[in-house]
């Protein structure tokens, strides 16, 4: 019933948005599409007709209270976490792709070497990988489950590892050499990163002397003048 609910509200644009933002939650998630949109749908007609009851402007107030509280749930509870996971997953990846690299010098193939880097590494993209290999045991090939992974990671530079590994899994090209440039691609994006990051501070201490210290001084000389004006 439920689902014929948010099949007759929603167009399936929005049911498949929200589908695809639950499943870049991750392994991890426990958010059912449709009851979030169900849930969303509730609360925000609660908060319609509570801001009716209680706003002096309710008719201006309350549509715009439910507006944001309805795009504001799909941001905090969504949009917010995928982005973090997003940030954490690449955050792993250098180190899970490098020891999957020296996995695979080793002479191993493709879904070898990632058996033995996902018993090695304990890390949320890791077992994602483990869930990958995982699939393969009900039939999908490596390709096809690689391609589902890619559906719950929320970092392009991650999937166009992923995708890359995939085409030389396919066409039989060198895997360690193409995750060779992709380890160095990571490494490289890491460092410019941590540059951007360093460049900014200057930015953000002037903001806080801004903010902070400037009113503290201009306290220090003007206290004296406020004080004798008032005396």
């Amino acid at each position: 019933m439920s689902n014929n609910l948010v099949e007759k509200i929603y167009t399936k644009k929005s049911i498949s948005r929200i589908r695809a933002k639950t499943t870049l939650l991750g392994i991890y998630n426990k958010i059912d599409p449709i009851d979030f949109m169900n849930s969303r749908l509730i609360i925000s007609l609660i908060v319609f007709f509570v801001t009716l009851l209680i706003s002096s402007y309710a008719y201006v107030v309350a549509p715009l209270v439910t507006l944001a509280v309805y795009f504001g749930m799909e941001y905090f509870i969504l949009d917010i976490r995928i982005k973090r996971r997003g940030v954490k997953l690449e955050s792993e990846a250098l180190f899970f792709f490098e020891v999957l690299t020296l996995s695979l010098e080793t002479g191993r193939n493709l879904k070898a070497a990632l058996e033995l880097t996902t018993r090695n590494i304990d890390s949320e993209l890791s077992k994602e990988f483990q869930v990958t290999l995982d699939a393969l045991k009900y039939g999908k090939t490596l390709t096809e489950s690689l391609n589902d992974m890619k559906k719950r990671i929320p970092s392009d530079t991650i999937n166009n590892v992923i995708l890359n590994i995939t085409h030389t899994n396919v066409f039989g090209s060198e895997v360690v050499d193409t995750l060779y440039n992709q380890v160095d691609y990571l490494r490289d994006k890491k460092l410019y990163e941590a540059k951007a990051k360093i460049a900014k501070m200057p930015i953000k201490m002037s903001i806080v002397s801004v903010l902070f210290f400037i009113p503290i001084i201009l306290l220090l000389i003007l206290g004296p003048v406020l004080i004798n004006m008032i005396s």
